[in-house]
């Protein structure tokens, strides 16, 4: 069983959601990273997302935008991640997510990239320009190393796109709650319990919740429903003004205040 669906199959006997983070790999820089990853595995979060800066970032909001300017301003590079989680599994051995766009991976060789990903100790990467139809490639490299790829489904998914997307899963499906980019948002719109409902119909693989959630309040609503919650701009707003042990207490603090929320 993967480090991810025994994170899931875990939580689920004891009643509870995942609480799945996002922050930007190298941001400020990826000895920064390497310390807060097991810092956020400590305060609550079950799954971590490591974000992959790109220069052009389009489905990010401003905030994450920012963060993946800082990232590549520190030297940040997909090999250099690699080494950084390989160096985390030292510490923790949290579930790993590596949230991105194709182009890096294209460029680094698909079956490269899921050896040395998997080698590294990465459990499961999210292409958000990848969507299930042009996968087959990337997909049976993964299979083949073990990587969970991860699809999304959003407001706009019809169900056709849902039993394709539920063919494929591993891992977890990540239900985009808002249409748009990243960002923090003040409701969770009405409509994600019953479209998380309805993609649960067609597949047993767990549904994450995320995009716009930034508030305890938010993510207790989304657990009442969904497997998991994400949460990324609201922990990489953080970064913009604060460094050091500074950083690390507000975002243990944050995290913890989300966990808090979300336990039945």
């Amino acid at each position: 069983m993967s480090r991810i669906a025994g994170t899931f199959a875990a939580l689920k006997q004891g009643g509870n959601t995942a609480l799945v983070t996002f922050i930007t790999a190298g941001d400020p820089d990826l000895a920064a990273t390497e310390e807060l990853i097991p810092l956020l595995a400590e305060s609550g979060a079950d799954i971590i997302e490591l974000g992959v800066p790109f220069s052009d970032p389009m489905a990010d909001g401003p905030t994450i935008q920012l963060a993946s300017e800082r990232a590549l301003a520190a030297g940040t590079t997909l090999p250099k991640i690699l080494t950084t989680v390989k160096s985390v599994r030292r510490l923790t051995q949290v579930p790993i997510i590596l949230m991105g766009y194709y182009n890096p991976i294209l460029g680094y060789g698909l079956e490269r990239f899921a050896a040395d990903a998997a080698a590294a100790g990465v459990d499961g990467v999210l292409l958000v320009d990848l969507p299930p139809e042009e996968a087959e490639e990337f997909k049976s490299c993964a299979d083949r190393h073990g990587l969970d790829v991860i699809f999304l489904l959003t407001p706009t998914s019809d169900e056709g796109r849902i039993r394709k997307v539920a063919r494929l899963a591993r891992g977890f499906i990540y239900y985009v709650s808002v249409t748009g980019v990243t960002g923090v948002r003040s409701g969770v719109d009405a409509s994600v319990s019953a479209n998380v409902t309805a993609i649960k119909d067609h597949t047993s693989v767990p549904v994450v919740v995320g995009f716009g959630i930034a508030t305890p309040e938010q993510a207790a609503r989304v657990a009442a429903t969904a497997d998991g919650v994400v949460v990324g701009s609201a922990l990489v707003k953080l970064f913009e003004n604060l460094s050091g042990d500074e950083l690390k207490r507000d975002l243990s603090a944050l995290v913890s205040s989300l966990k808090h929320a979300i336990r039945h």
